[in-house]
């Protein structure tokens, strides 16, 4: 059974850093993509973030130069450093996974994940 614990969200003011993690169990795939996803309210998730088991990686827009994805495979566990926050980047946080080689291009659809987070809450205040 696979589960996605994250961690390391809270409130921060405006040009703040935060770091959050995602602990992986449950599978030993060598192919594998991850994701970082959020929303805020009465918006639709979006994602964020994304790497591939071969350690390419995708980002959103908005937070490229800002945000930065990474993982531990030795501890099982995913990283998005978040740097210059915005009151725009509050929102719950997810971390997804899929046990499966996919195309970069897809890191960020949620389609492509099946195995998702309960998500941490990342608050940036002005």
């Amino acid at each position: 059974q696979v589960q996605l614990v994250e961690s390391g969200g809270g409130s921060v003011q405006a040009g703040g850093s935060l770091r959050l993690s995602c602990a992986a169990s449950g599978y030993t795939y060598s192919s594998y993509c991850m994701g970082w996803f959020r929303q805020a309210p009465g918006k639709k998730r979006e994602g964020v973030a994304g790497i591939r088991s071969d350690g390419r990686t995708s980002y959103a827009e908005s937070v490229k130069g800002r945000f930065t994805i990474s993982q531990d495979n030795g501890k099982n566990t995913l990283y998005l450093q978040m740097n210059s926050l915005k009151p725009e980047d509050s929102a719950m946080y997810y971390c997804a996974a899929d046990l499966k080689w996919c195309s970069w291009w897809l890191l960020l659809q949620e389609s492509t994940y099946n195995y998702w987070g309960q998500g941490t809450q990342v608050t940036v205040s002005s």
